[in-house]
Protein backbone atom coordinates (compact mmCIF):
# COMPACT_ATOMS: atom_id res chain seq x y z
CA UNK A 1 0.00 0.00 0.00
CA UNK A 2 1.51 3.51 -1.02
CA UNK A 3 2.00 5.98 1.61
CA UNK A 4 0.07 9.51 1.54
CA UNK A 5 3.66 11.47 -0.14
CA UNK A 6 3.33 8.53 -2.55
CA UNK A 7 -0.18 9.10 -3.75
CA UNK A 8 0.15 12.30 -3.75
CA UNK A 9 3.24 12.41 -6.04
CA UNK A 10 0.89 10.36 -8.46
CA UNK A 11 -0.76 13.73 -8.80
CA UNK A 12 -0.95 16.66 -10.91
CA UNK A 13 -0.01 19.95 -9.78
CA UNK A 14 -3.68 21.51 -10.63
CA UNK A 15 -4.96 18.23 -8.45
CA UNK A 16 -2.27 19.28 -5.47
CA UNK A 17 -3.79 22.69 -5.62
CA UNK A 18 -7.56 21.80 -5.55
CA UNK A 19 -6.63 19.42 -2.88
CA UNK A 20 -4.77 22.33 -1.30
CA UNK A 21 -7.96 24.89 -1.63
CA UNK A 22 -9.65 22.47 0.39
CA UNK A 23 -8.11 22.50 3.61
CA UNK A 24 -8.69 24.38 6.84
CA UNK A 25 -6.10 24.02 9.42
CA UNK A 26 -2.18 23.99 9.64
CA UNK A 27 -1.77 20.41 11.37
CA UNK A 28 -3.98 18.30 8.52
CA UNK A 29 -2.18 15.68 7.75
CA UNK A 30 -2.24 15.98 4.03
CA UNK A 31 0.17 19.39 4.55
CA UNK A 32 3.15 16.99 6.66
CA UNK A 33 2.35 14.80 3.37
CA UNK A 34 2.92 17.02 0.99
CA UNK A 35 5.66 18.60 2.38
CA UNK A 36 7.86 15.74 1.24
CA UNK A 37 7.03 16.46 -2.53
CA UNK A 38 10.00 17.89 -4.64
CA UNK A 39 7.80 19.88 -7.17
CA UNK A 40 8.82 23.36 -7.06
CA UNK A 41 5.02 23.86 -7.76
CA UNK A 42 3.45 21.95 -4.65
CA UNK A 43 5.91 24.13 -2.53
CA UNK A 44 4.48 26.96 -3.87
CA UNK A 45 1.12 26.07 -3.40
CA UNK A 46 2.22 24.93 -0.01
CA UNK A 47 3.72 28.29 0.83
CA UNK A 48 0.36 29.75 -0.47
CA UNK A 49 -1.97 27.50 1.67
CA UNK A 50 -0.05 28.21 5.06
CA UNK A 51 0.17 32.10 4.42
CA UNK A 52 -4.23 31.37 3.51
CA UNK A 53 -4.50 29.27 6.93
CA UNK A 54 -2.28 32.04 9.09
CA UNK A 55 -4.48 34.78 7.76
CA UNK A 56 -7.35 32.66 8.71
CA UNK A 57 -6.18 32.39 12.31
CA UNK A 58 -4.94 35.56 12.38
CA UNK A 59 -8.48 36.82 11.64
CA UNK A 60 -10.66 34.62 13.72
CA UNK A 61 -8.24 35.31 16.92
CA UNK A 62 -9.03 39.21 16.05
CA UNK A 63 -12.68 38.78 15.72
CA UNK A 64 -12.78 36.98 19.50
CA UNK A 65 -10.57 39.72 20.90
CA UNK A 66 -13.36 42.29 19.20
CA UNK A 67 -16.11 40.59 20.84
CA UNK A 68 -14.95 41.38 24.48
CA UNK A 69 -16.89 44.56 25.16
CA UNK A 70 -20.37 42.69 24.17
CA UNK A 71 -19.65 39.58 25.86
CA UNK A 72 -18.69 41.68 29.25
CA UNK A 73 -22.11 43.37 28.57
CA UNK A 74 -24.58 39.99 27.93
CA UNK A 75 -22.44 38.46 31.63
CA UNK A 76 -23.70 41.60 33.11
CA UNK A 77 -27.56 40.34 31.77
CA UNK A 78 -27.51 42.94 29.11
CA UNK A 79 -29.41 41.55 26.15
CA UNK A 80 -29.84 44.36 23.65
CA UNK A 81 -25.92 45.20 23.18
CA UNK A 82 -25.72 47.84 20.15
CA UNK A 83 -23.33 49.28 18.07
CA UNK A 84 -23.49 52.83 16.72
CA UNK A 85 -20.89 54.39 14.20
CA UNK A 86 -20.71 57.22 11.68
CA UNK A 87 -19.72 58.42 8.38
CA UNK A 88 -19.26 61.39 6.49
CA UNK A 89 -18.30 64.23 8.77
CA UNK A 90 -15.42 65.11 6.68
CA UNK A 91 -17.09 65.65 3.09
CA UNK A 92 -18.20 69.31 2.19
CA UNK A 93 -21.55 67.81 0.27
CA UNK A 94 -24.20 65.37 1.44
CA UNK A 95 -25.53 63.93 5.22
CA UNK A 96 -24.05 62.58 7.84
CA UNK A 97 -24.82 59.04 8.20
CA UNK A 98 -25.32 56.95 10.94
CA UNK A 99 -25.65 53.23 12.08
CA UNK A 100 -27.18 51.48 15.08
CA UNK A 101 -27.10 47.63 15.18
CA UNK A 102 -27.68 44.99 17.17
CA UNK A 103 -25.88 41.32 16.28
CA UNK A 104 -26.66 38.05 17.90
CA UNK A 105 -24.18 36.44 19.76
CA UNK A 106 -23.51 33.59 17.31
CA UNK A 107 -22.57 36.39 14.79
CA UNK A 108 -19.74 34.84 12.35
CA UNK A 109 -18.51 37.14 9.87
CA UNK A 110 -15.06 37.26 11.00
CA UNK A 111 -14.06 39.84 8.19
CA UNK A 112 -16.40 42.61 9.84
CA UNK A 113 -13.74 45.02 10.95
CA UNK A 114 -13.73 49.13 10.88
CA UNK A 115 -14.97 50.01 7.18
CA UNK A 116 -12.18 51.90 6.41
CA UNK A 117 -9.54 49.33 6.81
CA UNK A 118 -11.60 47.22 4.18
CA UNK A 119 -11.83 47.85 0.40
CA UNK A 120 -14.76 49.02 -1.29
CA UNK A 121 -15.31 45.68 -2.72
CA UNK A 122 -15.66 43.96 0.49
CA UNK A 123 -17.53 45.99 2.08
CA UNK A 124 -20.14 45.46 -0.94
CA UNK A 125 -20.07 41.91 -0.21
CA UNK A 126 -20.56 42.25 3.69
CA UNK A 127 -23.20 44.76 4.06
CA UNK A 128 -26.04 42.07 2.67
CA UNK A 129 -24.46 39.78 4.96
CA UNK A 130 -24.76 41.89 7.86
CA UNK A 131 -28.03 42.86 7.53
CA UNK A 132 -29.36 39.14 6.80
CA UNK A 133 -26.94 38.13 10.38
CA UNK A 134 -28.31 41.30 12.59
CA UNK A 135 -31.29 41.10 15.50
CA UNK A 136 -31.86 44.68 14.28
CA UNK A 137 -30.54 47.98 12.65
CA UNK A 138 -31.45 51.63 11.94
CA UNK A 139 -29.94 54.77 10.02
CA UNK A 140 -29.74 57.80 11.24
CA UNK A 141 -29.46 60.43 9.00
CA UNK A 142 -28.00 64.54 9.34
CA UNK A 143 -28.92 66.61 6.21
CA UNK A 144 -26.66 69.55 5.14
CA UNK A 145 -28.98 72.05 6.13
CA UNK A 146 -29.03 70.12 9.65
CA UNK A 147 -25.27 70.32 9.91
CA UNK A 148 -25.43 73.99 9.02
CA UNK A 149 -27.60 74.76 11.32
CA UNK A 150 -26.24 73.11 14.81
CA UNK A 151 -22.38 72.46 13.61
CA UNK A 152 -21.13 68.66 12.33
CA UNK A 153 -19.86 67.51 15.95
CA UNK A 154 -23.92 67.94 17.37
CA UNK A 155 -25.77 67.18 14.03
CA UNK A 156 -23.53 63.70 14.20
CA UNK A 157 -24.94 63.07 17.87
CA UNK A 158 -28.51 64.14 16.33
CA UNK A 159 -28.00 61.38 13.71
CA UNK A 160 -26.95 59.00 16.35
CA UNK A 161 -29.96 59.57 18.74
CA UNK A 162 -32.58 59.27 15.67
CA UNK A 163 -30.96 55.97 14.56
CA UNK A 164 -31.02 54.24 18.43
CA UNK A 165 -34.41 55.80 18.78
CA UNK A 166 -35.50 53.90 15.29
CA UNK A 167 -34.40 50.77 16.60
CA UNK A 168 -37.88 48.17 17.51
CA UNK A 169 -36.11 47.19 20.42
CA UNK A 170 -34.65 49.57 22.98
CA UNK A 171 -31.15 48.65 23.50
CA UNK A 172 -29.92 48.34 27.21
CA UNK A 173 -26.14 49.39 26.18
CA UNK A 174 -24.78 51.24 23.57
CA UNK A 175 -21.35 50.94 22.25
CA UNK A 176 -20.56 53.90 20.77
CA UNK A 177 -17.16 55.71 18.67
CA UNK A 178 -15.84 57.99 19.72
CA UNK A 179 -19.13 59.78 21.60
CA UNK A 180 -22.14 60.14 23.72
CA UNK A 181 -25.69 60.40 22.57
CA UNK A 182 -28.46 62.08 24.71
CA UNK A 183 -30.43 58.81 25.38
CA UNK A 184 -30.97 57.14 29.10
CA UNK A 185 -29.42 54.39 28.48
CA UNK A 186 -25.87 53.20 29.63
CA UNK A 187 -23.25 53.94 27.19
CA UNK A 188 -19.33 53.50 26.70
CA UNK A 189 -17.73 56.05 24.34
CA UNK A 190 -14.52 54.01 22.94
CA UNK A 191 -12.21 55.77 21.08
CA UNK A 192 -11.36 54.02 17.81
CA UNK A 193 -14.11 51.82 18.68
CA UNK A 194 -14.77 50.51 15.00
CA UNK A 195 -11.71 48.63 15.34
CA UNK A 196 -12.30 47.49 18.58
CA UNK A 197 -15.90 46.34 18.56
CA UNK A 198 -17.61 43.74 15.81
CA UNK A 199 -21.20 45.59 16.78
CA UNK A 200 -19.28 49.62 15.97
CA UNK A 201 -17.39 47.44 13.07
CA UNK A 202 -20.52 46.30 11.49
CA UNK A 203 -22.05 49.69 12.56
CA UNK A 204 -19.29 51.27 10.49
CA UNK A 205 -19.90 49.17 7.30
CA UNK A 206 -23.49 49.67 6.94
CA UNK A 207 -22.96 53.54 7.08
CA UNK A 208 -20.12 53.53 5.05
CA UNK A 209 -22.26 51.27 2.23
CA UNK A 210 -25.43 53.45 3.01
CA UNK A 211 -23.82 56.79 2.59
CA UNK A 212 -21.63 55.38 -0.54
CA UNK A 213 -25.25 54.12 -2.59
CA UNK A 214 -26.62 57.74 -1.39
CA UNK A 215 -23.53 59.67 -3.01
CA UNK A 216 -24.04 57.57 -5.87
CA UNK A 217 -27.72 58.80 -6.93
CA UNK A 218 -26.50 62.30 -5.61
CA UNK A 219 -23.95 61.82 -8.64
CA UNK A 220 -26.67 61.57 -10.87
CA UNK A 221 -29.18 64.38 -9.93
CA UNK A 222 -25.78 66.92 -9.99
CA UNK A 223 -23.75 65.52 -12.65
CA UNK A 224 -20.34 66.71 -12.70
CA UNK A 225 -19.28 67.28 -9.52
CA UNK A 226 -17.95 63.58 -9.27
CA UNK A 227 -20.10 62.74 -6.42
CA UNK A 228 -19.82 59.32 -7.00
CA UNK A 229 -15.36 59.07 -6.91
CA UNK A 230 -15.47 61.49 -3.98
CA UNK A 231 -18.12 61.20 -2.01
CA UNK A 232 -18.58 64.44 -1.04
CA UNK A 233 -14.82 64.77 0.16
CA UNK A 234 -13.16 68.03 -0.94
CA UNK A 235 -10.98 66.17 -3.76
CA UNK A 236 -9.25 68.36 -6.29
CA UNK A 237 -11.81 67.97 -9.06
CA UNK A 238 -14.84 68.29 -6.41
CA UNK A 239 -13.34 71.74 -5.89
CA UNK A 240 -12.98 72.76 -9.11
CA UNK A 241 -16.37 71.25 -9.88
CA UNK A 242 -17.91 73.61 -7.22
CA UNK A 243 -15.62 77.06 -8.96
CA UNK A 244 -17.25 76.16 -12.37
CA UNK A 245 -20.68 75.28 -11.45
CA UNK A 246 -21.63 76.25 -7.91
CA UNK A 247 -23.04 75.33 -5.04
CA UNK A 248 -25.11 72.46 -4.78
CA UNK A 249 -28.04 71.75 -2.42
CA UNK A 250 -26.68 69.08 -0.52
CA UNK A 251 -23.49 71.02 -0.35
CA UNK A 252 -22.36 72.22 3.52
CA UNK A 253 -22.31 76.23 3.16
CA UNK A 254 -20.52 76.26 7.26
CA UNK A 255 -18.13 74.66 5.45
CA UNK A 256 -15.03 77.19 4.93
CA UNK A 257 -14.09 76.12 0.99
CA UNK A 258 -18.38 76.16 0.11
CA UNK A 259 -18.78 79.27 2.11
CA UNK A 260 -15.52 80.95 -0.06
CA UNK A 261 -17.02 80.03 -2.96
CA UNK A 262 -20.35 81.58 -1.97
CA UNK A 263 -18.74 84.85 -1.24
Amino acid sequence: MMSDSETDKHKTIAQIKAQLDQITALDDPQLVALYQDPRKGVQRYLTVTKHRLEMTIQAQTQFEEHWLLERMAWSKGRQHVVGIDEVGRGPLAGPVVTCAIELPTDFNLTAVNDSKQLSAATREVLYPQILAQCRQVSIGVASPQKIDELNIYQATRVAMRDAVLSLAQTPDQLLIDAMQIDVPIPQEKLIKGDARSVSIGAASIVAKVYRDHLMSLYDRVYPGYHFQQNDGYGTKAHLQAIDDLGVTPIHRRSFSPVAKALR
